[in-house]
């Protein structure tokens, strides 16, 4: 068996893909929370501002400020979903690499793990002949001097 892991460089390849997949999915969740922050402070700023003008005018400039922060809010809505749809394929795209990374992973476990049972089958071979050699010479030496076994 060979001592090296013969898909090493396709588990390496799949490692950076997972984690490129993972800084992908980071990067969409902070731009989901960034927005998300914005979007409370847009609805903190139109529910502050005051209720009962005191003129005309101040009239005006509230149903103006508040169209405006309305318009604000579905833009900023509009942008929620395009970057909750990011998120989503990022997640995903994250999960599929995550997929074929493990897949290549146990491979590589398994694969260690009959290198290492090959190495101590090796090794326990060798404690037997030795134990085995010694044994020949025990009895062999006590053969010659006319002990009986």
């Amino acid at each position: 068996m060979s001592r090296l892991f013969p898909l090493a460089g396709l588990l390496r390849l799949r490692k950076l893909q997972q984690n490129q997949a993972a800084l992908d999915l980071a990067e969409a969740n902070a731009r989901v929370a960034a927005l998300q922050a914005r979007r409370g402070r847009a609805r903190s700023a139109l529910g502050a501002l005051g209720n009962t003008p005191q003129t005309i005018a101040a009239l005006n400039a509230m149903a103006a400020a508040r169209s405006s922060s309305r318009s604000m809010l579905a833009e900023l809505d509009a942008m929620g979903r395009n970057h909750q749809e990011t998120l989503d394929s990022a997640q995903s795209n994250y999960n599929a690499a995550r997929a074929e990374s493990v897949a290549l992973e146990k491979l590589h476990d398994r694969h260690a793990a009959a290198v290492l049972a090959e190495d101590l089958h090796a090794e326990q071979t060798v404690l037997d002949e030795i134990a085995g050699a010694r044994w020949h010479r025990s009895r062999s030496a006590s053969l010659n001097k006319g002990e009986t076994p």
